[in-house]
């Protein structure tokens, strides 16, 4: 027996009778734009992840510098400091030897003219002051040029003062002591005589 296929259309729902629900259909995502939404945000998290790479590397960069400018400073600073240590150490030293040194160039003055033993003595003795006075050349002694020389308050000082014509006014006419300097600084001012201009008379 033949089946008869029906050709009513669907009847409506009558009034008050719920209709059966249509399913939705939701199609699904493609497998090539989940992939590139994934590959999207691991790129941005790399990019963020090498950002803070290439601050913090910056950073200890920046760190290592300041220590190393640092230590240089310290370096520098311990070796100035250490220098300075031994220029005052040997400026004292020398400060020391400088009556012996005057003993031998009085002596060595005071020596009377003539041959013999006397004058060998006389030559072991110049001969002592000059090793003497050339070591302590060699370390930064530098003796000042006085007799002739104009009066300067900060490496002479005037233990007598004579009034003649035979010299410019203020000038040094005789070194009871010699001055020196050390490597350019006052080590001992010089006791000197110094000449004045006769006042003219009225």
């Amino acid at each position: 027996m033949n089946e008869q296929l029906s050709t009513n259309p669907p009847q409506e729902p009558e009034p008050g009778q719920a209709s059966e629900a249509v399913p939705e259909v939701v199609e699904p995502a493609r497998a090539d734009q989940v992939e590139t939404v994934d590959l999207a945000t691991r790129v941005q998290e790399l990019i963020a992840e090498r950002d803070r790479l290439a601050a913090e590397v910056q950073m200890l960069k920046d760190q290592l510098l300041r220590q190393r400018a640092d230590f240089d400073n310290f370096r520098k600073r311990v070796e100035r400091e250490r220098n300075e240590i031994l220029e005052l150490a040997a400026a004292e030293t020398i400060k020391q030897l400088l009556p012996t040194l005057d003993d031998l160039e009085r002596a060595v003055r005071a020596a009377p003219a003539g041959e013999g033993p006397l004058q060998d003595y006389v030559a072991g003795i110049q001969m002592i002051y000059q090793r003497l006075m050339d070591v302590l050349t060699r370390l930064g002694l530098e003796p000042i040029e006085s007799v002739g020389r104009p009066f300067d308050p900060t490496v002479h000082h005037a233990v007598d003062m004579v009034t003649t014509d035979e010299a410019e006014d203020h000038t040094v006419i005789e070194e009871y002591r010699k001055g020196y300097n050390f490597k350019g600084k006052l080590l001992r001012e010089a006791l000197v005589k110094v000449a004045l201009k006769p006042k003219p008379s009225s």
